[in-house]
């Protein structure tokens, strides 16, 4: 039982009817604050692209594109969430059977999710299917035009078909959406240099 305790105010500084805060009416009801609602999938790629675009800086570059990489990973499902972790774990053991049916899957349960498409290109990339690998690309790039990692798999796919000079066009693509980023830079600079090494 909560006690009742009455302090006593110093003499002449008792509170004078007419100078009680006023009470609250019976039904007032505070001030609700709404929260700022999550931002969909859809709205922080967005804003990672502004900021990449805005950066100057490679520290920070990086640090967004790795948040972007992270941001393509969400599909909004559970499931599809779920089957891609799964297929990620799978590649990484070198289970690339298991890891193309689980991405099979996903591609059918969530077409129009880039990144399901995406993890499917590396797999088939990572396994010498070049030609499967390019298909899917195409695919993500159709959902996802600014997809860094789908453009960066296809600058890899075309080196390794021996065009660099293409292969140097779509890193270049990649680093006009993230300027100073180092592995995009890095890229740009190998196949410079082997483009010239080449013409000599």
């Amino acid at each position: 039982m909560a006690m009742l305790v009455i302090l006593a105010l110093p003499a002449g500084l008792e509170a004078r009817a007419d100078e009680s805060p006023a009470a609250p009416a019976p039904n007032a009801k505070p001030e609700a604050q709404e929260a700022p609602k999550p931002q969909t999938p859809e709205e922080l790629r967005a804003d990672l692209y502004a900021r990449l675009a805005a950066s100057s800086d490679a520290d920070e570059t990086d640090g967004l594109v790795g948040l972007l990489l992270a941001a393509y990973a969400q599909s909004g499902s559970d499931t599809g969430d779920l089957l891609l972790e799964r297929a990620r774990k799978a590649m990484g053991e070198k289970e690339f059977d298991a890891a193309g049916k689980i991405l099979d899957s996903t591609v059918a349960l969530l077409p129009d999710w880039a990144e399901g498409w995406n993890a499917r290109a590396t797999l088939r990339y990572l396994d010498d299917d070049f030609d499967g690998s390019m298909a899917d690309v195409a695919e993500t790039l159709k959902r996802e035009p600014r997809h860094l990692g789908a453009l960066m798999g296809m600058s890899h796919i075309l080196e390794a078909r021996d065009k660099k000079e293409q292969a140097l066009k779509v890193c270049e693509r990649a680093l006009a959406i993230a300027p100073h980023w180092r592995s995009a830079e890095k890229t740009a600079d190998r196949l410079k240099a082997s483009i010239a090494n080449d013409e000599l």
